[in-house]
Order: C-alpha cells, then sequence, then structure tokens
C-alpha cells in the first residue's frame, strides 16, 4: 500500500509539473523564469553557447536556448571539437547544423572545431589557454556580451565538458572585456537529474535558497523541440539516449549561475 502510495503521489507531480511546463508554453508568460522575473537580464543579447560536442546543446541546453530565442537573443554556439571519439566526427558535425535549425540558431552562426589539442575522449584534457583564446575570438569576432557553458562539474562529469568550463574561467580571468557576461549550467545530483519535469520544482527552491551568486531558472516553454533537436543527432539517436533526454530533468528546465 506504501509503495501504491508513493508511485500515485509520483505521477500526479509529474502530471502537474508537465501541466506546469504546458500552460508556461501556451501563455508565453514571464514565469517562464520561475524565480524573481529575472529574465530580463538575458533580452536581446548577443549570446554565445560554449559547449564540447555535438548533442550536447540538445541534450543539456534546450531549455536554455527556447528562452533565449523566444526573448530576441541573437545566438551562437561554439562547439569545441567534432565528438570524433568514435570516429564519426564528420557526420556528427553535420548533425549539429541540423539540430541548431530546429532550436532557431542561424546556421552560419554555429561553428565547430577540429583542434588537434581539443579532441573528443574522456581522459583526453584540453588546455584552458588554448580554450580561452579560442572563446575570445570568437567573441570578438561575433560582439558577444553573453556567455554560457557548463559548470566545473559538467552535467555528466565528462572532462571536457568541465575543461570547457575551465577555459571560459580563464577568459574570465584573463580578458580586459568586462562587458561580458558569462553564465554556468548549474549540474545536479543524479536524482534530481532523472527525476524529469518534476525538477521545475526542485530547481526553483534550490535557486532561492542558493546560498552564493545570482541563480536563475529557466522553464522549457517547447519541450518537444528538445526531442526533435536530439533526434537530429541520428548517429547518438539510440535508445538509452531517448530514455535520458525523455526522463532528465535538463530537458525541462535549466538552472544558470552567474560565474563571477
Amino acid at each position: 500500500m506504501e509503495w501504491l502510495v508513493i508511485i500515485i503521489t509520483l505521477v500526479v507531480l509529474w502530471v502537474a509539473s508537465l501541466f506546469k511546463i504546458l500552460y508556461e508554453s501556451l501563455s508565453a508568460s514571464q514565469a517562464a523564469v520561475l524565480n524573481d522575473g529575472m529574465g530580463g537580464v538575458f533580452r536581446n543579447r548577443n549570446v554565445l553557447l560554449v559547449i564540447a560536442h555535438p548533442d550536447d546543446e540538445s541534450m543539456f541546453f534546450t531549455p536554455t536556448l527556447n528562452y533565449l530565442s523566444s526573448r530576441g537573443c541573437n545566438l551562437h554556439i561554439l562547439c569545441m571539437s567534432t565528438g570524433n571519439a568514435d570516429g564519426m566526427g564528420s557526420v556528427r558535425k553535420e548533425e549539429l547544423y541540423l539540430a541548431s535549425i530546429v532550436l532557431k540558431v542561424p546556421q552560419k552562426q554555429v561553428k565547430v572545431l577540429d583542434h588537434p589539442d581539443l579532441q573528443d575522449g574522456f581522459g583526453k584534457s584540453w588546455n584552458s589557454k588554448v580554450l580561452s583564446k579560442i572563446i575570445k575570438e570568437e567573441i570578438v569576432n561575433c560582439a558577444i556580451d553573453l556567455v554560457i557553458t557548463f559548470d566545473n562539474y559538467g552535467v555528466s562529469g565528462h572532462c571536457n565538458h568541465q575543461d570547457v568550463h575551465q577555459g571560459v574561467r580563464k577568459l574570465l580571468q584573463d580578458t580586459s572585456h568586462k562587458e561580458v557576461e558569462a553564465w554556468e549550467l548549474v549540474s545536479t545530483n543524479i536524482l534530481r537529474k532523472y527525476s524529469g519535469p518534476v525538477d521545475i520544482w526542485l530547481s526553483l527552491l534550490s535557486a532561492k535558497f542558493h546560498l552564493s551568486g545570482v541563480v536563475l531558472c529557466l522553464l522549457n516553454e517547447h519541450p518537444r523541440r528538445s526531442l526533435a533537436a536530439m533526434a537530429q543527432h541520428k548517429s547518438q539517436w539510440v535508445w538509452f539516449r531517448k530514455l535520458f533526454v525523455s526522463f532528465s530533468s535538463y530537458t525541462y528546465v535549466n538552472c544558470l549561475k552567474k560565474i563571477n
């Protein structure tokens, strides 16, 4: 009986959370920023999303990209590798271009690198100085004033995700471009990570009581777009990634923390 109550409670929470997302997508209200209405800081900005591999944008950042595109932001994606760990780099590069179309990011504003020192793989550490230089060049060339990337854990703990974060931090330490703002995607524990839309409530509480820095929680106004974007990565669209996108909280909400 106790297990039945728990299961029913979880189902009710899941459905209520989906209705919350549906309501926000239909109303297009400011509540798409779940805490304090601070989403105005992301309006009409030149934004650079810095990722490690093709499909990072679709697996982890779609709530952010959907929110920004609907608020008049000019979006750019800088992908530091082709994801060639399995020898499919050229295929994955093209898949990222297709996914960017779904996510309303102009293909000409998507840059995928194949740098000899930035090759995909666990155990292949990337130099933060090299990353910082590349990011700085992209900021200057595209007049970027807002950078978004992984935090120091990198959601999944992948070393390349962590290296990208360190590259952005290195840039902020060294750069004279003080007008550039940077935000990181907050990693969550494994229970929250696979709680699906239920995590929108936990994210709100976490952001409200966060002890250090500013945290914004962005609701995914178009969760089906996440599935459509990830489906463009056909080489990666295997059964366990389909489950991941369906059950991952990152499909439904992103918490972004300002990097100081």
